[in-house]
């Protein structure tokens, strides 16, 4: 087991009883051991550190890599004419790794590993609501989450991490490929921007105030630190994401990181350059079309709304447990649990515990069949977010074979 911080290397060891030896600071040490020492590597490290670490594992040959959804942080396609080698992207590099060392690779794509989103594709495959003609798919991230992550957290900022479409989204566009049965996409268009978390739109009441502790405007402002995180702890409650501003919770240590860390700033005055809104429109290469939204400004926290519109009926769902289908012939709705497909355990509707589990079973088992989310998979929709952003900063529309082939995939 390796993680940089002490706080937490120290808990994970005790609770799994992990001995000093096989306890490190870094995933690198564990590269450079002389002998393979695990069966299987989940990596989870920060995204800038995916390919390499993804590509180093690989070439260990343990028996499955489970690598954290982002391959590759690059934006633009690579220069025409160097197909290979450094000048590729990295994502495709991480493929070439993986069939090279002939290891299972998975990446985390959690949605298509939910009771919901199993349930929907059960009912696609099944033909009862004839040929998909379109998808409409809306992420309504939320709005303290949003300041959270992405104004004042890890992927607040392109050059730290990555742009929000594949930070927070890629899971989205990858679920819409997904349900579209393997049908490539091919033709994108992008419109989104940064609008609301800016100096220019901080309140007048704020003044000059960089923290939310310093701020005379505090108690007005939805986004405040201290409502997040410092006020939820005051009353012994768990707050939202306090993981990230202090290994100790207690009214003292969120205090301080609040006055001295990044996560006390004002939304209004972080480095962020992420966009907090944005809309895809995608069309297949069967003339099936497909709409995605993503708004940070929320009461809902990531609870997907999805509908799927078929030939012979179509299917709405709009939270976790809830799935209804439409029949055009009968006229009739009938109601899908999706809790009866898979238990619901853990984070993102129960796709946390649906992935692990089909990565223990794909270790157990030695059989790479569990897996809903390898490199070929997460290629096609990774592809499609990059083209999707493309044509966001061109404003555009982008033909996706085009672009991948200028990438250098093929």
């Amino acid at each position: 087991m390796a993680d940089v911080n002490a706080h937490r290397r120290s808990v994970l060891a005790k609770k799994h009883n992990i001995p000093e030896s096989r306890v490190f600071d870094s995933w690198r040490s564990i590269v450079s051991l002389p002998t393979r020492v695990a069966d299987a590597v989940a990596i989870c490290t920060p995204d800038r550190d995916h390919s390499e670490a993804a590509i180093a594992f690989a070439a260990l040959g343990p028996s499955l890599v489970l690598l954290d959804f982002v391959l590759t942080l690059s934006r633009l396609p690579h220069p025409p004419g160097k197909a290979d080698g450094d000048h590729a992207p990295r994502m495709y590099r991480i493929e070439r790794a993986v069939q090279a060392a002939g290891v299972k690779f998975a990446v985390g794509h959690v949605l298509r590993y939910t009771a919901r989103y199993r349930a929907i594709k059960e009912i696609i495959d099944s033909g009862a609501i004839g040929p998909v003609q379109s998808i409409q798919h809306q992420e309504p991230v939320g709005f303290y989450h949003f300041a959270h992550s992405y104004v004042r957290g890890n992927w607040r900022n392109t050059k730290e991490a990555t742009f929000s479409l594949m930070a927070k989204s890629c899971h989205d566009i990858d679920i819409i490929t997904h349900l579209m049965g393997g049908a490539r996409c091919r033709s994108v268009s992008s419109f989104g921007s940064l609008r609301h978390f800016k100096k220019s739109q901080k309140p007048a009441a704020a003044g000059d105030a960089l923290r939310c502790l310093d701020c005379a405007h505090e108690r007005q402002c939805p986004y405040s630190a201290k409502r997040i995180y410092l006020d939820p702890t005051a009353r012994g409650e768990e707050a939202f994401g306090l993981h990230a501003v202090t290994d100790i919770a207690d009214i003292e240590n969120v205090a301080d990181a609040l006055r001295t860390g990044p996560y006390g700033r004002c939304v209004y005055e972080s480095d962020n350059d992420v966009v907090d809104n944005q809309v895809v429109a995608m069309e297949f290469e069967g003339g099936q079309t497909a709409a995605f939204t993503m708004i940070a400004f929320s009461e809902a926290v990531c609870v997907r709304k999805t509908t799927v519109f078929g030939t012979l009926g179509e299917i709405v769902s709009d939270s976790d447990d809830s799935v209804t289908v439409y029949d055009f012939v009968t006229r009739k709705k009938r109601e899908v649990n999706p809790a009866q497909t898979l238990t619901s355990l853990s984070g993102h509707g129960g796709g946390d515990f649906g992935l692990m589990h089909a990565f223990i079973s794909a270790v157990a088992n030695n059989d790479a069949a569990f897996l809903l989310s390898g490199t070929a998979e997460t290629l096609q929709s990774h592809s499609l977010v990059f083209a999707a952003e493309h044509a966001r900063l061109n404003r555009q529309v982008v033909d996706v074979a085009d672009f991948i082939e200028k990438a250098g995939a093929v």
